[in-house]
């Protein structure tokens, strides 16, 4: 099974890419902690934390909006997660 922070931060960049287009994964490239390469992702490190900057790099450029859409793309996925998982700019 794939880590859950990929999953989450995967279902992020598509969910920007709807909204920017494909702006969205040339700033998901510039995250620490996460590697792109042909529309997939990886979340090396601490997966927490790598989705939290993955959501503060779109609010930088985009703005609160965003991350409420970063919200919106997740909210099925971190039902199931404990709370101490789930990055703290999502709850």
């Amino acid at each position: 099974m794939k880590n859950i922070y990929t999953i989450l931060a995967k279902a992020i960049i598509e969910q920007q890419e709807y909204v920017v287009g494909s702006l969205a994964w040339v700033e998901a490239e510039k995250v620490k902690g996460l590697t792109i390469s042909n529309h997939t992702v990886k979340v090396k490190g601490e997966g927490k934390k790598a989705v939290e900057s993955l959501i503060k790099q779109y609010e930088n450029l985009f703005g609160g909006a965003s991350v409420e859409v970063c919200r919106g793309a997740v909210k099925n996925l971190i039902v199931d997660m404990e709370k101490s998982e789930v990055p703290d700019i999502l709850q």
